[in-house]
């Protein structure tokens, strides 16, 4: 999407209508330049244009000028140094600040941000400035920003669809659900056959918990032969929210049949079965599942959690056992999957930039408890160099900060490792004290008591894991239906 000031032939034009008053030696020269670049002659103008700054090198005018002749000649690194001269010269003059801006917009650089304020603090009511100003807001994620310039540029994104997108997913953000759908629906109404708009637009609809205007947004791709999964599961959810749960199961039953890979389907099936303490139906839904997707770790704690509702917890165990294990994710805190995922999920290069942070500041307890985490993923075998400096690195970060309960998970996993199993135990309540939610302890905790014959306690700690578990995949699968907005927006 351009929401730019149009074309270059009409910032010329603005251009030759708003020049400053300056005395030239040849007023004739000066017009045979307006003339050219009016006549999109650029070559033309850059060579009148030589004399002239010759003659006046002092002369804005003259440098915006030649900007313009560089822009129409696609030369716009030429271009943005002769706007940024002119300003140097005249820092108000809003054709240099303009054509300066354009440059910047269409290269997507921040640096256009405050040049377009410059304009808009001499001219607050451009929509156009307001436009391409909120635009550069929502890609650079200051979506507070970004809003307010949306509001401010009126109907100009009333034909750009990319436009509403980016001031739709802004309001996402900002949970401001209600305006995001009434913003977005422009959209649908330009192309309502689109289904993929409507998709979307469902999908904020409940966000917003309006289910009935999310049915009546998706009516018309319920209607055709075989409508879409993803118009299944969006329908799915919205017929439970008004409390039609047999439509909503039926509906979702049809979504997975056709699209009998998609684990998020069969998760939304499996809320729904513990919703309504439908426990047994959601374990033969979700093993049908595993059937296609064996390795699918969502799928073995989904399982896991419905069979703690049957109180079949050596089942319920053995299904955490296995997610843990095939998703090694889980096992990691969120900072270091963070840390990996900045690397590229390169889990050597985080722990090179862990250790080179360590090396400044070693006693760097946050840093040393990453350290440990990104070994402990790496290398479980105790003796090995590696899991032995993860040890000693929980260790010490435990030490400095005692209130650290992710490190005392890594170093609870540690200790399961390596056959320490009461002290294990001790790090995991000690890290449970701190975060009474943190899954990894209460599943290590688990394992710790499984391992030293204490299982009195077992069958609360799989209930409270079973919880956690489901609070998380229901935030995962709201987490699926604001991807679905984010991924139809361009960036």
């Amino acid at each position: 999407m351009r929401a730019g000031y149009g074309s270059r032939v009409l910032v010329v034009l603005s251009v030759t209508c708003c020049l400053l008053p300056v005395r030239l030696q040849s007023a004739a020269n000066r017009d045979a330049i307006r003339a050219a670049l009016r006549n999109q002659e650029f070559e033309k103008a850059l060579e009148l244009l030589s004399p002239a700054l010759g003659d006046s090198p002092q002369d804005a005018q003259l440098w915006t000028m030649q900007g313009l002749a560089y822009a129409g000649e696609k030369r716009e690194k030429e271009a943005l140094a002769s706007f940024r001269h002119a300003l140097q010269l005249v820092p108000d003059y809003l054709p240099a600040l303009q054509g300066a801006a354009q440059i910047e917009y269409d290269a997507g650089s921040p640096n256009a941000i405050p040049l377009i304020q410059h304009v808009l603090r001499l001219h607050p009511g451009d929509v156009t400035g307001h436009g391409m100003l909120a635009v550069l807001q929502y890609q650079q994620g200051n979506c507070t920003a970004a809003v307010r310039h949306f509001e401010k540029a009126g109907a100009l994104f009333d034909s750009r669809p990319s436009g509403l997108h980016a001031y739709s997913i802004c309001l996402v953000k900002l949970k401001e659900f209600d305006r995001a759908a009434i913003v977005f629906q422009r959209t649908v109404a330009m192309n309502p056959a689109d289904h993929r708009e409507r998709q979307v637009l469902a999908a904020i609809q409940l966000m917003g918990n309006k289910s009935g205007d999310a049915l009546t947004t998706l009516q018309p791709l319920l209607q055709v032969d075989n409508p879409e999964p993803e118009t299944l599961e969006l329908a799915s959810r919205a017929y439970e929210h008004i409390g039609e749960t047999v439509q909503a199961v039926g509906l979702l039953r049809q979504a997975i049949l056709l699209e009998p890979q998609n684990v998020n389907l069969y998760l939304d099936f499996a809320n729904l079965s513990y919703s309504h303490g439908s426990f047994q139906v959601g374990v033969d839904v979700i093993s049908d599942g595993l059937g296609l997707q064996p390795k699918a770790a969502p799928l073995y704690f989904a399982r896991g959690v419905l069979y703690v509702q049957l109180a079949q917890y050596d089942k319920a165990e053995a299904d955490f056992q296995e997610a843990y294990s095939l998703d090694p994710n889980q096992s990691l805190s969120s900072a270091a999957q963070g840390l990996a995922a900045a690397q590229e999920n390169d889990f050597e290069r985080a722990l090179e930039k862990v250790r080179a942070s360590l090396a400044r500041k070693p006693d760097d307890a946050f840093m040393l408890y990453l350290q440990a985490d990104i070994l402990a993923a790496k290398d479980t075998e105790p003796n090995t160099p590696g899991f032995e400096l993860a040890l000693r690195s929980a260790r010490k970060a435990v030490s400095l900060q005692p209130t650290l309960a992710p490190a005392r998970g890594v170093l609870a996993k540690l200790y399961l490792e390596s056959g320490q199993y009461q002290e294990a135990a001790d790090e995991c309540r000690k890290a449970l004290a701190t975060n009474p939610k943190d899954q990894a302890a209460v599943y290590h905790l688990i394992r710790a008591l499984r391992k030293t014959g204490q299982n009195a306690e077992i069958p609360d700690l799989l209930k409270k894991l079973a919880l956690l578990r489901h609070e998380t995949a229901r935030e995962e699968s709201d987490r699926y239906r604001y991807k679905l907005v984010e991924e139809d927006t361009p960036h």
